[in-house]
């Protein structure tokens, strides 16, 4: 065989290995954690509620300006939200939708799915739930739960406490519904698409998120966006904070990849163990915050070498005023919602860029009722009283403050290895498993 039939084959089975098959479950959560603190270094952490709510409020807005309504809640959606391409977590969303939909066209997963009319249904119900539940916890699985604890935040914990609850709870619920709904079971429907047009697509997505991220890095200054115009840069205009959107967006694409190509949702990992038995999500998603949790100690750990003794992130980084009843009540009525979507907030993020209808419809039911709660908190009873900071939905506590970064850690690695080896045991036991 001749060299360049060698390394034709050797490239063949790299895109195969990196586009094509499913990847490791635990590889994907590696993966994940380490893009995850590498988004941190970047700028800040993700998270998938940020985008779904900016995008509700324009949904809002635009309904607003239909209506003319100059009362209630929408009194405060007269002028444009953060456009779309300068907010930073609507920037995170769309690169995280992009690079899941690159990764289920390249490994030719992609297909428009339309679920029974049920699903569909549910799909509403379970929006509406999951905005209710992360305004509650100050985030989805992601920020209120995930990179809560990753930046050793105390209201990590308490909304992962809730999402159990939550997820037992929509387990049961979807046992009886198996045993006492009929209705809605028709009007499924798949509309797929030659494999060859799908890579075409994959590529034409890549290329399509490259050049957006080299516009946003060459933006020099406000009279180049000014030319653009349109809602899409409405809001902030500096030049350096535009500039670092590009990066932030390709990490998101990354994330938004690895996640669709180890089919990663973090709903999965608390469900499997109390449905099937089965631990493997849920042991890759305890070594993934672990991992964040490292990054997140060296991150916002004040080195004195720099002579300040600064910080690369800000201690208060996603840590929520949500530890408390917040977190535990929103992180249940969340993972409730989640069941009935069949995906988490990332986990929905993904499953739109692999086309899924239902979570098409989860999205801006998500995002609507995320953007109507978070002002109804921000201005419950005063302008500008925010329920958060008054400790209405719990305290905010940072554990390195109470116990420093060292316990912090050891804490943290103490309860996901008590985690990990509670569902393997599981694994083994059935003790876990929710009765049909």
């Amino acid at each position: 065989m001749s060299e360049e039939s060698i390394l034709g084959k050797k490239a063949k089975e790299l895109y195969k290995h990196l586009c094509k098959e499913e990847w490791n479950p635990m590889t994907t959560g590696i993966i994940v954690g380490l893009l995850s603190v590498l988004i941190m270094a970047w700028w800040r952490p993700w998270g998938a509620v940020g985008a779904i709510r900016n995008w509700g409020e324009w949904i809002i807005y635009w309904v607003n300006l239909g209506i003319g309504s100059e009362s209630g809640l929408l009194e405060y959606y007269t002028e444009a939200p953060t456009g779309w391409l300068v907010g930073s977590g609507s920037v995170i969303g769309i690169g995280f939708i992009g690079g899941a939909f690159i990764s289920a066209c390249l490994g030719g997963d992609f297909a428009i799915r339309i679920p029974p009319r049920l699903e569909l249904v549910k799909g509403i119900m379970a929006g509406v739930l999951m905005g209710i539940g992360a305004t509650l916890s100050g985030g989805c699985n992601v920020g209120g739960m995930y990179n809560a604890i990753g930046n050793l935040a105390a209201n990590g914990f308490s909304m992962w406490l809730g999402l159990i609850i939550g997820v037992i709870c929509g387990l049961k619920y979807i046992y009886w519904e198996m045993s006492n709904i009929t209705w809605g079971s028709g009007g499924a429907k798949t509309i797929d698409m030659p494999n060859g047009m799908k890579t075409f697509f994959g590529f034409v997505a890549l290329a399509a998120l490259i050049f957006g991220a080299v516009k946003y890095v060459g933006i020099e200054d406000t009279d180049a966006i000014d030319a653009i115009g349109g809602v899409l840069f409405s809001g902030e205009k500096d030049s350096d904070y535009l500039q670092s959107l590009g990066g932030l967006m390709m990490i998101a694409a990354g994330l938004g990849y690895a996640m669709q190509r180890g089919r990663w949702c973090m709903v999965q990992g608390f469900r499997e163990p109390h449905m099937t038995g089965d631990c493997t999500l849920a042991k890759s998603v305890a070594a993934s915050i672990f991992i964040v949790a490292i990054g997140g100690a060296v991150l916002k750990y004040g080195v004195p070498m720099r002579g300040d003794g600064s910080s690369v992130l800000a201690p208060i980084n996603y840590v929520r005023g949500t530890f408390g009843w917040g977190s535990v009540v929103g992180g249940a009525i969340f993972g409730f919602g989640a069941m009935l979507a069949g995906g988490c907030g990332s986990g929905t993020l993904w499953r739109v860029g692999e086309g899924q209808v239902k979570l098409w419809l989860v999205v801006p039911f998500f995002g609507v009722t995320a953007a109507l709660m978070n002002t109804w908190f921000k201005n419950f009873g005063a302008d500008e009283m925010n329920l958060e900071k008054e400790g209405y939905l719990g305290k905010y506590v940072f554990m390195p403050e109470s116990m420093g970064y060292t316990w912090s850690l050891l804490l943290i690695g103490a309860i996901m290895i008590t985690w990990y080896l509670v569902v393997t045991w599981n694994e083994e036991s059935n003790k876990l498993i929710v009765d049909f």
